[in-house]
C-alpha cells in the first residue's frame, strides 16, 4: 500500500473491506458488464479502468452486509472525475447513529451529471468492529 492511500484512511479507523459478507452482497439496477465489485473489491476498486454502472436508470441500490458487527465512521464514493465533491475523500457520517451496524444499504438516486447512467469507481467504508469478547472464555484462561 503506498503512502497516499494509508494516509486517507481517518485516524484510528480501518478500511472494512475484509469484514464484507460477499455472500450477501447485492446491488439492484447494476449493469452486468459493471457490477458492484468493480467499485466495491480491494484491487478491483483502484482500477480506473473498472466502476459500476447503473442499468435501466440512474437508480442504484447497494446492500452490504458484514460478517460481524462493526462502527462505521466514514464512506468514501468516489465518481468521474467531473464531480467534484466525489473525488474520494472519506465523507464522515454521524457517528453515534452506526455503532451497531451488521449490514449498509446505500441508495444512489441520481448523479451529478444528469445523465442516464450512474458510475461509481470506488466505495470504501472505514470503521473499527465492536469486539465481542466472551466472558466464559476468558474465566477459562483465568483458571489454568
Amino acid at each position: 500500500m503506498d503512502s497516499a492511500a494509508a494516509s486517507a484512511i481517518p485516524r484510528g479507523q480501518v478500511d472494512l473491506v475484509d469484514f464484507v459478507d460477499w455472500s450477501g452482497v447485492e446491488c439492484l439496477n447494476q449493469s452486468t458488464s459493471h457490477s458492484l465489485t468493480n467499485a466495491l473489491k480491494q484491487g478491483y476498486r483502484d482500477d480506473v479502468g473498472l466502476h459500476l454502472e447503473s442499468d435501466a436508470d440512474e437508480q442504484l441500490l447497494i446492500y452490504i452486509p458484514f460478517t460481524q458487527v462493526i462502527k462505521l465512521h466514514s464512506v468514501v464514493i468516489k465518481g468521474p472525475e467531473e464531480e467534484d465533491n466525489l473525488k474520494g475523500k472519506p465523507v464522515n457520517l454521524k457517528y453515534v447513529k452506526f455503532q451497531n451496524v451488521r449490514s449498509l444499504t446505500i441508495f444512489i438516486e441520481d448523479n451529478q451529471g444528469g445523465n442516464d447512467v450512474s458510475k461509481v469507481q470506488k466505495i470504501v467504508l472505514y470503521g473499527t468492529t465492536v469486539d465481542t469478547t466472551n466472558m466464559k472464555d476468558l474465566k477459562k484462561i483465568e483458571e489454568h
